[in-house]
């Protein structure tokens, strides 16, 4: 797998709302920053996914306008606009923000992420 479909398969994986697929795709040491908290364990990052899932029903996660913006043979670095729409309390809402991922391939060869960084969008 290279580290585009990688990311494809992140994207996917975070789509089915179970996070044993999602931590599938995540290197054991993955650090996640988002706007109002950092996860530095696997329990941190799943604690967060499987919160927002429950706080918005049905999210449907996209990617556009990804840039590679540092590929190496054993580490990738993308930059890309990220979009969310779901339902909150019965209301449908839906947002978007910058994000950044790392990807860095495990002793086995298998691209994995190591960071993810999510920030709202500036208005």
């Amino acid at each position: 797998m290279t580290f585009q479909k990688a990311l494809e398969a992140y994207i996917a994986a975070t789509n089915t709302h179970d996070f044993n697929e999602v931590e599938k795709l995540l290197h054991p040491q993955a650090v996640y920053w988002f706007t109002d908290k950092s996860c530095t364990t696997p329990e941190q990052i799943r604690t967060y996914f499987e919160n927002t899932w429950n706080l918005i029903r049905d999210e449907l996660y996209s990617v556009r306008d990804v840039q590679w913006i540092a590929e190496s043979p054993q580490s990738a670095a993308c930059i890309y606009t990220y979009c969310w729409e779901g339902y909150h309390e019965g209301k449908f809402v839906s947002g978007s923000g910058r994000g950044t991922n790392v990807f860095v391939k495990d002793a086995a060869g298998k691209w994995k992420l190591v960071h993810e960084h999510l920030s709202g969008s500036v208005q």
